[in-house]
């Protein structure tokens, strides 16, 4: 049993070179063999190994791949779909294109913030030996010239002491934060809790929706291929929905379909409960009246893919300048709170 799960990078891999091979004629079982040859990574190796032997014994690829314990759930059910579908090299090229952008995105974030995260850590070192030291020394002169201080150098000192404390506590809040979501970024439970986290931040709720609307419809698009009928195929992909607000829609569009008074088909139960948006409702609509459901649910997941992956981008990008500004509002406080009894002391003996 693997100890860590693998990178996003690593499963993309893995998902890639198989659906290569396979589609050259190679069996499963010998892709997975000649895939650990190519990759000088112990830790990949040694999984591709594990998955070979379960492969070697008649376990199907999805199970080889649970038993190693370092795949995700979504890619171990998501090939699983495949492998009833029959279209097993079909949603490995998915889940390599997945993965890819997945941890391309995640590394891009890890980038972002790192950089301003250092720069928060040693500007919270700084704040709390100006909180700790340099303004207790501050007071301790106040003291000693308390018969020639103004009430309005009192007032300097005072807040010159609220300001260092606040700056502090802020500072230390937004350091944790995100040396905790650098962190929780590079596991695959870490990526869900942020992503529970992502889902109720309004600056990111869209992105996430939409990253979980891909999702869902790449997972019915599977099950939809695999023959299963709209009823049983939207059943088993609403296992695959983590947001809440999608959950939602979907289990009401599923509820819509199995009415026993006036059952709607997938497109029309789709549309009616605002799963997807008007347009794609109807592109559905038309791919359920050409025969083509599975292909358009295809598409549509892509579609969403790549704007979810757009939304992400521009949050992302918006970073590093909201942090260049924090920093400098940090600075400005730091230097207020030190130059305020300064200030105060001046003020007095002059």
């Amino acid at each position: 049993m693997a100890q860590t799960m693998l990178e996003g990078s690593a499963i993309s891999a893995f998902c890639g070179g198989i659906a290569v091979m396979m589609s050259a004629g190679i069996q499963t079982d010998e892709a997975v063999y000649m895939l650990a040859d190519e990759h000088e990574d112990s830790n990949f190796k040694s999984i591709c190994h594990e998955v070979y032997l379960q492969l070697a014994e008649g376990v199907c690829l999805s199970e080889a791949m649970g038993s190693t314990g370092a795949f995700p759930e979504y890619a171990i059910a998501m090939v699983r779909a495949g492998e009833e579908a029959g279209r097993v090299e079909q949603v490995l090229r998915r889940l390599d294109v997945y993965y890819e952008e997945e941890e391309r995105t995640y590394a891009k974030l890890r980038s972002s913030v790192s950089y301003p995260a250092a720069l928060l850590a040693i500007m919270s070192i700084i704040l709390a030996f100006a909180v700790a030291f340099i303004l207790p020394v501050f007071i301790d002169v106040y003291d000693n010239l308390t018969g020639t201080l103004t009430a309005g150098s009192f007032s300097s000192m005072n807040v010159s002491i609220i300001i260092g404390w606040v700056a502090l506590i802020i500072t230390l809040i937004s350091t944790i934060s995100i040396i905790a979501l650098t962190i929780l970024s590079r596991s695959e439970s870490g990526r869900l809790r942020m992503v529970s986290i992502f889902e109720k931040l309004p600056f990111t709720r869209d992105a996430m929706y939409q990253l979980a609307l891909s999702r869902f419809t790449a997972a019915l698009s599977t099950y939809v291929s695999s023959g299963l009928n709209t009823e049983t195929a939207m059943h088993e992909s609403i296992g695959f929905v983590t947001n809440p607000k999608l959950r939602a829609k979907v289990e009401a569009a599923y509820k819509t379909m199995i009415d026993p008074k006036n059952p709607r088909s997938l497109a029309q139960a789709v549309a009616e409960n605002d799963v997807f948006e008007p347009l794609y409702a109807r592109m559905l609509s038309v791919g359920h009246e050409t025969g083509s459901s599975d292909e358009m649910l295809s598409r549509l997941s892509q579609i969403f893919f790549d704007d979810a992956l757009e939304r992400i981008d521009k949050i992302i990008d918006r970073i590093e300048p909201l942090f260049a500004a924090f920093l400098t509002i940090t600075v400005g406080a730091t230097l207020i709170a030190v130059m305020l009894p300064l200030i105060g002391i001046m003020r007095s003996i002059g």
